[in-house]
Protein backbone atom coordinates (compact mmCIF):
# COMPACT_ATOMS: atom_id res chain seq x y z
CA UNK A 1 0.00 0.00 0.00
CA UNK A 2 1.34 3.42 -0.94
CA UNK A 3 1.62 5.59 2.16
CA UNK A 4 1.58 9.36 2.16
CA UNK A 5 5.25 9.37 3.13
CA UNK A 6 6.20 7.11 0.22
CA UNK A 7 4.04 9.25 -2.10
CA UNK A 8 6.07 12.27 -0.98
CA UNK A 9 9.26 10.43 -1.73
CA UNK A 10 8.08 9.55 -5.22
CA UNK A 11 7.09 13.16 -5.82
CA UNK A 12 10.49 14.30 -4.63
CA UNK A 13 12.14 11.90 -7.04
CA UNK A 14 9.95 13.14 -9.86
CA UNK A 15 10.87 16.76 -9.20
CA UNK A 16 14.49 16.17 -8.33
CA UNK A 17 14.07 18.00 -5.01
CA UNK A 18 13.70 16.99 -1.39
CA UNK A 19 10.08 17.15 -0.25
CA UNK A 20 8.95 17.75 3.30
CA UNK A 21 5.26 16.96 3.63
CA UNK A 22 4.26 19.72 6.06
CA UNK A 23 6.20 22.43 4.24
CA UNK A 24 5.17 21.76 0.66
CA UNK A 25 1.92 19.85 0.48
CA UNK A 26 -1.31 20.40 2.41
CA UNK A 27 -2.46 17.62 4.71
CA UNK A 28 -4.47 14.83 3.12
CA UNK A 29 -8.22 15.16 3.35
CA UNK A 30 -9.89 11.78 3.49
CA UNK A 31 -13.56 11.02 4.04
CA UNK A 32 -14.17 9.46 7.45
CA UNK A 33 -16.78 6.87 8.26
CA UNK A 34 -19.75 8.55 9.90
CA UNK A 35 -18.13 11.97 10.15
CA UNK A 36 -16.30 14.51 8.03
CA UNK A 37 -13.02 15.92 9.28
CA UNK A 38 -12.40 19.62 8.85
CA UNK A 39 -9.84 20.42 6.15
CA UNK A 40 -6.40 21.44 7.33
CA UNK A 41 -5.75 25.12 6.92
CA UNK A 42 -2.84 25.95 4.64
CA UNK A 43 0.13 27.59 6.42
CA UNK A 44 -0.56 30.71 4.38
CA UNK A 45 -3.24 31.77 1.88
CA UNK A 46 -2.97 30.31 -1.59
CA UNK A 47 -2.39 32.37 -4.74
CA UNK A 48 -4.34 30.74 -7.57
CA UNK A 49 -3.52 31.74 -11.15
CA UNK A 50 -6.96 32.30 -12.68
CA UNK A 51 -6.79 30.70 -16.14
CA UNK A 52 -3.05 31.22 -15.69
CA UNK A 53 -1.97 34.85 -15.56
CA UNK A 54 -4.84 36.04 -17.72
CA UNK A 55 -4.24 39.75 -17.05
CA UNK A 56 -0.90 39.38 -18.83
CA UNK A 57 -1.32 36.61 -21.42
CA UNK A 58 -4.32 35.17 -23.31
CA UNK A 59 -6.15 32.87 -20.91
CA UNK A 60 -5.78 29.10 -20.90
CA UNK A 61 -2.60 29.02 -22.94
CA UNK A 62 0.67 27.45 -21.86
CA UNK A 63 2.11 30.97 -21.94
CA UNK A 64 -0.48 32.09 -19.42
CA UNK A 65 0.24 29.17 -17.10
CA UNK A 66 4.00 29.75 -17.49
CA UNK A 67 3.65 33.41 -16.51
CA UNK A 68 1.51 32.49 -13.49
CA UNK A 69 4.09 29.98 -12.28
CA UNK A 70 6.97 32.40 -12.88
CA UNK A 71 5.09 35.05 -10.90
CA UNK A 72 4.62 32.83 -7.87
CA UNK A 73 1.22 31.15 -8.21
CA UNK A 74 0.72 28.23 -5.83
CA UNK A 75 -1.89 26.70 -8.15
CA UNK A 76 -2.88 27.22 -11.78
CA UNK A 77 -6.41 26.75 -13.06
CA UNK A 78 -7.42 24.93 -16.24
CA UNK A 79 -11.14 25.04 -17.05
CA UNK A 80 -12.00 21.76 -18.78
CA UNK A 81 -14.44 21.15 -21.63
CA UNK A 82 -14.65 18.15 -24.01
CA UNK A 83 -14.06 18.02 -27.74
CA UNK A 84 -16.35 16.07 -30.08
CA UNK A 85 -14.06 13.07 -29.63
CA UNK A 86 -14.13 13.40 -25.84
CA UNK A 87 -10.72 14.94 -25.16
CA UNK A 88 -10.60 17.43 -22.27
CA UNK A 89 -9.16 20.78 -23.34
CA UNK A 90 -8.69 24.08 -21.53
CA UNK A 91 -11.26 26.73 -22.41
CA UNK A 92 -13.35 28.82 -20.04
CA UNK A 93 -16.46 27.61 -21.82
CA UNK A 94 -17.43 25.40 -24.71
CA UNK A 95 -18.18 28.46 -26.86
CA UNK A 96 -14.81 29.44 -28.35
CA UNK A 97 -15.98 32.47 -30.34
CA UNK A 98 -14.24 34.98 -28.05
CA UNK A 99 -11.06 33.05 -27.24
CA UNK A 100 -9.90 31.70 -30.61
CA UNK A 101 -9.65 32.82 -34.23
CA UNK A 102 -12.45 30.45 -35.28
CA UNK A 103 -14.60 33.33 -36.61
CA UNK A 104 -11.90 34.10 -39.20
CA UNK A 105 -11.70 30.51 -40.46
CA UNK A 106 -13.97 29.99 -43.49
CA UNK A 107 -13.67 26.22 -43.30
CA UNK A 108 -15.58 26.31 -40.00
CA UNK A 109 -18.13 29.01 -40.84
CA UNK A 110 -20.97 26.49 -41.18
CA UNK A 111 -20.45 25.26 -37.63
CA UNK A 112 -21.60 28.51 -36.08
CA UNK A 113 -24.85 27.79 -34.28
CA UNK A 114 -27.00 28.54 -31.25
CA UNK A 115 -26.99 26.23 -28.25
CA UNK A 116 -28.62 26.30 -24.81
CA UNK A 117 -26.17 25.71 -21.95
CA UNK A 118 -27.52 25.59 -18.40
CA UNK A 119 -30.65 27.42 -19.52
CA UNK A 120 -28.84 30.25 -21.32
CA UNK A 121 -28.87 30.60 -25.10
CA UNK A 122 -25.48 31.14 -26.74
CA UNK A 123 -24.43 31.61 -30.36
CA UNK A 124 -20.96 30.77 -31.57
CA UNK A 125 -18.70 27.80 -32.15
CA UNK A 126 -18.56 25.01 -29.58
CA UNK A 127 -15.77 22.60 -28.68
CA UNK A 128 -18.18 19.65 -28.85
CA UNK A 129 -18.56 20.28 -32.60
CA UNK A 130 -14.80 19.95 -33.22
CA UNK A 131 -12.39 17.04 -32.98
CA UNK A 132 -9.16 17.66 -31.13
CA UNK A 133 -7.28 17.65 -34.43
CA UNK A 134 -9.56 20.41 -35.74
CA UNK A 135 -9.27 22.47 -32.57
CA UNK A 136 -5.49 22.25 -32.77
CA UNK A 137 -5.61 24.16 -36.07
CA UNK A 138 -7.12 27.17 -34.25
CA UNK A 139 -5.13 29.81 -32.41
CA UNK A 140 -5.91 31.44 -29.09
CA UNK A 141 -6.69 35.13 -28.75
CA UNK A 142 -7.35 37.62 -25.97
CA UNK A 143 -10.91 37.43 -24.60
CA UNK A 144 -11.01 41.07 -23.37
CA UNK A 145 -9.17 43.07 -26.05
CA UNK A 146 -10.70 46.40 -25.02
CA UNK A 147 -9.64 45.95 -21.40
CA UNK A 148 -6.32 44.21 -22.07
CA UNK A 149 -5.10 45.45 -25.46
CA UNK A 150 -1.50 44.62 -24.52
CA UNK A 151 -2.43 40.94 -24.61
CA UNK A 152 -3.56 41.11 -28.22
CA UNK A 153 0.08 41.08 -29.35
CA UNK A 154 0.02 37.40 -28.45
CA UNK A 155 -3.04 36.64 -30.58
CA UNK A 156 -2.31 33.74 -32.90
CA UNK A 157 0.80 32.60 -31.04
CA UNK A 158 -0.64 29.69 -29.06
CA UNK A 159 -2.92 26.73 -29.55
CA UNK A 160 -5.58 25.20 -27.29
CA UNK A 161 -3.86 22.89 -24.79
CA UNK A 162 -5.28 19.59 -23.62
CA UNK A 163 -5.53 18.80 -19.93
CA UNK A 164 -2.80 16.20 -20.31
CA UNK A 165 -0.49 18.72 -21.97
CA UNK A 166 -1.08 21.11 -19.08
CA UNK A 167 -0.26 18.42 -16.51
CA UNK A 168 3.01 17.61 -18.27
CA UNK A 169 3.82 21.30 -18.61
CA UNK A 170 3.20 22.07 -14.92
CA UNK A 171 5.21 19.00 -13.88
CA UNK A 172 8.12 20.17 -16.04
CA UNK A 173 7.92 23.72 -14.66
CA UNK A 174 7.84 22.35 -11.12
CA UNK A 175 10.91 20.22 -11.76
CA UNK A 176 12.77 23.12 -13.37
CA UNK A 177 11.94 25.55 -10.57
CA UNK A 178 12.34 23.17 -7.66
CA UNK A 179 8.93 23.87 -6.17
CA UNK A 180 5.62 22.09 -6.38
CA UNK A 181 2.81 23.85 -8.27
CA UNK A 182 -0.75 22.70 -7.71
CA UNK A 183 -3.51 22.20 -10.25
CA UNK A 184 -7.06 23.39 -9.62
CA UNK A 185 -9.09 22.23 -12.64
CA UNK A 186 -12.75 23.09 -13.08
CA UNK A 187 -15.06 20.55 -14.73
CA UNK A 188 -17.40 22.83 -16.65
CA UNK A 189 -21.14 22.45 -17.35
CA UNK A 190 -21.31 18.79 -16.38
CA UNK A 191 -25.07 18.37 -16.83
CA UNK A 192 -24.94 19.97 -20.28
CA UNK A 193 -22.10 17.77 -21.49
CA UNK A 194 -23.73 14.61 -20.16
CA UNK A 195 -26.82 15.46 -22.19
CA UNK A 196 -24.57 15.53 -25.26
CA UNK A 197 -23.26 12.07 -24.44
CA UNK A 198 -19.97 13.06 -22.82
CA UNK A 199 -18.67 11.87 -19.45
CA UNK A 200 -16.07 14.49 -18.43
CA UNK A 201 -15.72 13.15 -14.89
CA UNK A 202 -14.74 9.69 -16.15
CA UNK A 203 -12.20 11.24 -18.52
CA UNK A 204 -10.86 13.40 -15.70
CA UNK A 205 -10.36 10.45 -13.35
CA UNK A 206 -8.59 8.42 -16.05
CA UNK A 207 -6.23 11.30 -16.79
CA UNK A 208 -5.23 12.12 -13.22
CA UNK A 209 -4.66 8.42 -12.52
CA UNK A 210 -2.40 8.10 -15.58
CA UNK A 211 0.02 10.89 -14.59
CA UNK A 212 2.46 10.66 -11.69
CA UNK A 213 2.22 14.40 -11.09
CA UNK A 214 -1.54 14.47 -10.52
CA UNK A 215 -1.36 11.46 -8.22
CA UNK A 216 0.91 13.26 -5.76
CA UNK A 217 0.94 17.03 -6.36
CA UNK A 218 -1.61 19.42 -4.82
CA UNK A 219 -4.94 18.99 -6.60
CA UNK A 220 -8.27 20.73 -6.08
CA UNK A 221 -11.25 19.92 -8.30
CA UNK A 222 -13.92 22.56 -8.90
CA UNK A 223 -17.51 22.59 -10.11
CA UNK A 224 -20.57 24.85 -9.95
CA UNK A 225 -22.64 21.66 -9.71
CA UNK A 226 -23.32 19.42 -6.74
CA UNK A 227 -24.01 16.07 -8.39
CA UNK A 228 -20.64 15.59 -10.01
CA UNK A 229 -18.82 16.63 -6.84
CA UNK A 230 -20.79 14.02 -4.93
CA UNK A 231 -19.84 11.40 -7.52
CA UNK A 232 -16.19 12.46 -7.50
CA UNK A 233 -15.73 12.67 -3.76
CA UNK A 234 -13.66 9.70 -2.61
CA UNK A 235 -12.78 8.67 -6.17
CA UNK A 236 -10.41 11.62 -6.61
CA UNK A 237 -8.87 11.08 -3.17
CA UNK A 238 -8.36 7.38 -3.96
CA UNK A 239 -6.03 8.54 -6.74
CA UNK A 240 -4.51 11.52 -4.91
CA UNK A 241 -4.99 11.29 -1.13
CA UNK A 242 -4.43 15.00 -0.51
CA UNK A 243 -6.89 16.18 -3.18
CA UNK A 244 -9.74 18.50 -2.25
CA UNK A 245 -13.08 19.28 -3.90
CA UNK A 246 -14.26 22.87 -4.28
CA UNK A 247 -17.89 23.88 -4.73
CA UNK A 248 -18.03 27.06 -6.80
CA UNK A 249 -20.84 29.47 -5.98
CA UNK A 250 -22.57 31.71 -8.48
CA UNK A 251 -24.89 34.64 -7.80
CA UNK A 252 -26.97 34.24 -4.65
CA UNK A 253 -30.25 34.23 -6.58
CA UNK A 254 -29.01 31.86 -9.28
CA UNK A 255 -30.23 28.26 -9.30
CA UNK A 256 -27.62 25.51 -9.15
CA UNK A 257 -27.41 24.06 -12.68
CA UNK A 258 -27.72 20.34 -11.99
CA UNK A 259 -30.42 20.82 -9.38
CA UNK A 260 -32.34 23.20 -11.64
CA UNK A 261 -32.24 20.62 -14.43
CA UNK A 262 -33.92 18.18 -12.02
CA UNK A 263 -36.61 20.71 -11.07
CA UNK A 264 -35.03 21.71 -7.75
CA UNK A 265 -35.18 25.43 -7.04
CA UNK A 266 -32.22 25.55 -4.63
CA UNK A 267 -30.09 28.67 -5.19
CA UNK A 268 -26.46 29.31 -4.43
CA UNK A 269 -27.62 31.75 -1.77
CA UNK A 270 -29.49 28.93 -0.04
CA UNK A 271 -26.16 27.14 0.37
CA UNK A 272 -24.37 30.24 1.69
CA UNK A 273 -26.31 30.12 4.96
CA UNK A 274 -24.84 28.32 8.01
CA UNK A 275 -27.21 25.38 7.44
CA UNK A 276 -26.52 25.38 3.70
CA UNK A 277 -22.77 25.35 4.28
CA UNK A 278 -23.09 22.32 6.53
CA UNK A 279 -24.90 20.62 3.63
CA UNK A 280 -22.05 21.57 1.28
CA UNK A 281 -19.55 19.99 3.65
CA UNK A 282 -21.10 16.61 2.78
CA UNK A 283 -19.59 16.76 -0.71
CA UNK A 284 -16.86 19.43 -0.71
CA UNK A 285 -13.88 20.64 1.30
CA UNK A 286 -13.77 24.19 -0.04
CA UNK A 287 -16.24 26.79 -1.28
CA UNK A 288 -15.48 29.23 -4.07
CA UNK A 289 -17.70 32.30 -3.73
CA UNK A 290 -17.28 35.54 -5.63
CA UNK A 291 -15.48 38.37 -3.89
CA UNK A 292 -18.74 40.30 -3.78
CA UNK A 293 -20.23 37.57 -1.60
CA UNK A 294 -17.46 38.28 0.90
CA UNK A 295 -17.84 42.06 0.76
CA UNK A 296 -20.98 43.14 -1.13
CA UNK A 297 -21.00 46.27 -3.29
CA UNK A 298 -23.67 48.87 -3.88
CA UNK A 299 -25.02 49.91 -7.29
CA UNK A 300 -22.06 52.26 -7.79
CA UNK A 301 -19.55 49.51 -7.05
CA UNK A 302 -18.60 50.71 -3.57
CA UNK A 303 -17.88 48.25 -0.78
CA UNK A 304 -20.57 47.72 1.83
CA UNK A 305 -20.17 45.92 5.16
CA UNK A 306 -18.54 42.48 4.94
CA UNK A 307 -20.70 39.38 5.10
CA UNK A 308 -20.10 36.55 7.58
CA UNK A 309 -19.56 33.99 4.80
CA UNK A 310 -15.90 33.22 5.56
CA UNK A 311 -16.51 32.77 9.27
CA UNK A 312 -19.65 30.72 8.63
CA UNK A 313 -17.78 28.48 6.18
CA UNK A 314 -14.94 27.92 8.63
CA UNK A 315 -17.42 26.94 11.33
CA UNK A 316 -18.85 24.38 8.89
CA UNK A 317 -15.35 22.93 8.32
CA UNK A 318 -14.88 24.48 4.86
CA UNK A 319 -12.00 26.46 3.41
CA UNK A 320 -12.79 29.53 1.27
CA UNK A 321 -11.06 30.25 -2.07
CA UNK A 322 -12.75 33.26 -3.68
CA UNK A 323 -12.83 34.62 -7.22
CA UNK A 324 -11.65 36.80 -8.97
CA UNK A 325 -9.08 39.48 -8.15
CA UNK A 326 -8.34 41.56 -11.25
CA UNK A 327 -5.91 44.48 -11.48
CA UNK A 328 -7.90 46.90 -13.65
CA UNK A 329 -9.90 49.76 -12.14
CA UNK A 330 -13.23 48.57 -13.56
CA UNK A 331 -13.06 45.40 -11.46
CA UNK A 332 -12.06 47.02 -8.16
CA UNK A 333 -14.37 48.36 -5.45
CA UNK A 334 -14.94 52.06 -5.96
CA UNK A 335 -12.97 52.95 -2.82
CA UNK A 336 -9.79 51.51 -4.35
CA UNK A 337 -10.01 52.87 -7.91
CA UNK A 338 -7.71 55.63 -9.09
CA UNK A 339 -8.24 58.32 -11.73
CA UNK A 340 -6.40 56.56 -14.57
CA UNK A 341 -9.54 55.28 -16.34
CA UNK A 342 -11.70 52.17 -16.10
CA UNK A 343 -9.37 49.95 -18.12
CA UNK A 344 -6.13 51.14 -16.53
CA UNK A 345 -4.10 48.77 -14.39
CA UNK A 346 -4.16 49.67 -10.71
CA UNK A 347 -1.71 47.34 -8.95
CA UNK A 348 -1.89 49.09 -5.60
CA UNK A 349 -5.67 48.95 -5.62
CA UNK A 350 -5.61 45.24 -6.41
CA UNK A 351 -3.13 44.52 -3.61
CA UNK A 352 -5.25 46.51 -1.16
CA UNK A 353 -8.37 44.60 -2.21
CA UNK A 354 -6.70 41.22 -1.66
CA UNK A 355 -5.34 42.26 1.73
CA UNK A 356 -8.83 43.28 2.87
CA UNK A 357 -10.17 39.80 2.08
CA UNK A 358 -7.19 38.22 3.80
CA UNK A 359 -7.92 40.28 6.90
CA UNK A 360 -11.32 38.56 6.99
CA UNK A 361 -9.67 35.14 7.05
CA UNK A 362 -9.70 34.16 3.35
CA UNK A 363 -7.75 30.93 2.71
CA UNK A 364 -6.93 31.53 -0.96
CA UNK A 365 -7.96 33.56 -3.96
CA UNK A 366 -8.12 33.37 -7.73
CA UNK A 367 -6.29 36.22 -9.40
CA UNK A 368 -5.64 37.26 -12.99
CA UNK A 369 -2.25 38.64 -11.88
CA UNK A 370 -0.50 36.22 -9.49
CA UNK A 371 2.50 38.55 -9.04
CA UNK A 372 0.22 41.05 -7.29
CA UNK A 373 -1.28 38.25 -5.21
CA UNK A 374 2.19 37.21 -4.13
CA UNK A 375 2.97 40.81 -3.08
CA UNK A 376 -0.30 41.02 -1.14
CA UNK A 377 0.72 38.01 0.94
CA UNK A 378 4.49 38.33 1.15
CA UNK A 379 4.84 42.12 1.06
Amino acid sequence: MLTRRSAMGRLGGLLGVATAAPAILPAAILPAAGARAAPSLAPRPLVIGHRGASALRPEHTLASYAKAIADGADYVEPDLVPTRDGVLVARHESNIAATTDVATRPEFAARRRTMVIDGAQETGWFTTDFTLAELKTLRACERLPQVRPQNTRYDGHFDIPTFEEIIDFVAAESAARGRVVGLIPEIKNSTHFHRLGHTPEDSFLRIIAAHDYTRFAPLEVQSFETGNLRRLYGKVQAINPQARLLFLMGERGERIPDLAAAGDGTTFGDLMTPDGLRRVRAFADVIGPSNTDIIPRDAAGAWLAPSTLIADAHRAGLLVHSYTCRPENRFLPRQLRNDAGDDARNPQGSIAEIRRYLDLGLDGFFTDDPALGRIAIDG
